[in-house]
């Protein structure tokens, strides 16, 4: 049956209305190019902390932006009320090209990639000397995510008044990578602080380390009017109590500098890390594989390696921890 007659006329068409809308849906999104540069400081449940000029806002991701996530670190455009008043909340509508990425897996097994910050410049692996005990194969995996990122890393060593940081310093000596050893007092005085925030100024440092090691301690002396919760350690485990649940990224005083405190980690996998890359970790053992056969994994009798460290250009740990580290790859491919 016909709805309309012969001869009808465009105004005897009825449109049927569009539930959504009368705007038709279109691919092309706006530009925003009068949209404010901003700088995540910080991430609570969809909510994010940014600096827009010389004041923070509150802004959620826009739909527009789909899956791509947003990090700490991340240098955004926003639109909409960026007065920064109570209840008011401004879209990140863009996110502008990152200069570094860190990531990181929860094991070389999780092919799922966490991107801890972008942008920053520097890794700054926080170790205690003791209460907990070293970990120097995280150090070693810290490193290795730094040098894939392309981020210099500075390795600090708190606690020094409960051990000599000695043979830690001594371990990583060939490697070349700056250091500052501090302990508990003079975190307390202030002159720790300072030979941090030497190291940290006109930069964009990242602090990474597993619980308890006085990460947040040392952020808490950097930047003193803004105090985060710390947590001893377990006296069971000999593991630190998680008290740094988000990311957050602070200005240095007097300074162009800002320093990221993240929460303690417990694993820094590698999953990311194409495993030929991983001996660009270690600046000395990498000359010594220039004797090594064509595809030398590094682990096998012709190795080249073992000469080289038997020579006395490095140190066996270190030759330990490459091996380790490649190991723990290959088990991973093998799978």
């Amino acid at each position: 049956m016909r709805r309309y007659g012969k001869h009808t006329d465009e105004d005897d068409v009825r449109i049927r209305p569009n539930r959504k809308g009368n705007r038709p849906r279109t691919n092309i999104r706006p530009k925003h190019e009068d949209a404010a540069e901003g700088f995540v400081l910080t991430i609570d449940r969809g909510r994010l902390t940014v600096l827009v000029e010389d004041h923070t806002i509150t802004a959620m991701k826009a739909r527009e932006l789909g899956r791509k996530g947003v990090v700490v670190g991340d240098r955004v455009a926003v639109v909409g009320d960026l007065s920064g008043d109570k209840d008011t909340l401004a879209r990140i509508v863009r996110v502008e090209e990152r200069s570094s990425v860190l990531r990181r897996t929860a094991d070389d097994d999780d092919p799922y990639e966490r991107v801890v910050v972008a942008n920053a410049d520097q890794l700054a692996i926080v170790t205690a000397l003791a209460d907990p005990e070293p970990r120097p194969r995280l150090i070693d995996r810290c490193l290795v995510a730094a040098f894939d990122a392309g981020l210099e890393p500075l390795l600090v060593l708190t606690k020094s008044d409960l051990a000599p940081a000695d043979e830690m310093l001594k371990t990583y000596e060939p490697l070349g990578v700056p250091y500052v050893v501090t302990s508990r007092d003079e975190l307390a005085d202030g002159d720790a602080a300072d030979r941090v925030r030497e190291r940290l100024t006109d930069r964009i440092t990242v602090c990474v380390g597993h619980s308890g090691v006085g990460k947040t301690t040392l952020v808490n002396a950097l930047v003193p009017d803004r105090q985060r919760a710390t947590g001893l350690v377990n006296a069971v485990t000999g593991r630190g109590r998680h008290t740094t649940t988000s990311a957050l990224a602070l200005p240095l005083p007097d300074t162009k500098g800002w320093v990221i405190d993240t929460p303690g980690v417990r694993s820094f996998g590698l999953h990311h890390v194409d495993p030929a890359r991983v001996i660009h970790a270690f600046p000395d053992l990498e000359p010594g594989t220039e004797g090594c056969p064509r595809a030398c994994s590094h682990d096998e009798p012709d190795c080249a390696l073992d000469q080289w460290v038997a020579d006395g250009h490095a140190e066996p740990a270190r030759l330990y921890s490459l091996r380790r580290l490649l190991a723990t790859r290959e088990r991973r491919e093998g799978d």
